[in-house]
């Protein structure tokens, strides 16, 4: 019986110290494909001036909101300086906030009332080079939506601020170089 145990052990074995040896001339040969040192960012600018977006939905303030949240990400998650003058900036984003609606995500059965509601807003942006006058995005489109509950006491604001950011974080996606 332990001579049984011991050949499935060593068949095991065997098996497993082939798949490791394919694996490893599998990596050997095909290298570390989509790995870089580069900068995901071009490195043909270095300071942004973040125009405020204009805001085509019948909602408002959403424009104040979605404009902070993209000039404060741009200076923490990126190599860029936000300047607060056109003039002394490499670089100008422009934006539109083209939508804003909400929906309701869950109800309650008995009654309809809504339980969860969802708020989305739908963006286009360019960004262009001062310096060279080229286009270096234009006119992508953007969507984002969070979600509340009064439930839970969270209030329409709540849910712009965070689609707002969710909107900033998909541009900061957009301005990365393609590798």
């Amino acid at each position: 019986m332990d001579l049984r145990y011991f050949l499935r052990d060593m068949t095991v074995k065997k098996y497993m110290l082939m798949f490791s040896a394919v694996m490893m001339a599998a990596l050997g040969l095909g290298g570390c494909v989509g790995y870089s040192n580069q900068s995901l960012y071009t490195q043909n600018v270095a300071t942004i001036y973040v125009e405020m977006f204009q805001n085509e939905s019948f909602r408002r303030n959403a424009e104040y909101v979605v404009t902070d949240a993209l000039a404060k990400r741009i200076e923490v998650e990126t190599p860029y300086k936000i300047v607060s003058s056109k003039s002394r900036a490499d670089s100008v984003i422009s934006g539109t906030i083209t939508s804003m609606d909400e929906n309701v995500l869950a109800g309650e059965r008995e009654t309809g009332r809504p339980l969860e509601k969802q708020f989305i807003i739908r963006a286009k942006f360019s960004w262009k080079n001062l310096k060279t006058g080229e286009l270096i995005i234009e006119n992508e489109v953007v969507k984002a939506s969070g979600s509340y509950s009064e439930f839970l006491d969270q209030e329409v604001d709540y849910a712009k601020s965070l689609a707002a950011n969710k909107i900033a974080e998909r541009i900061l996606e957009k301005m990365q170089l393609d590798w």
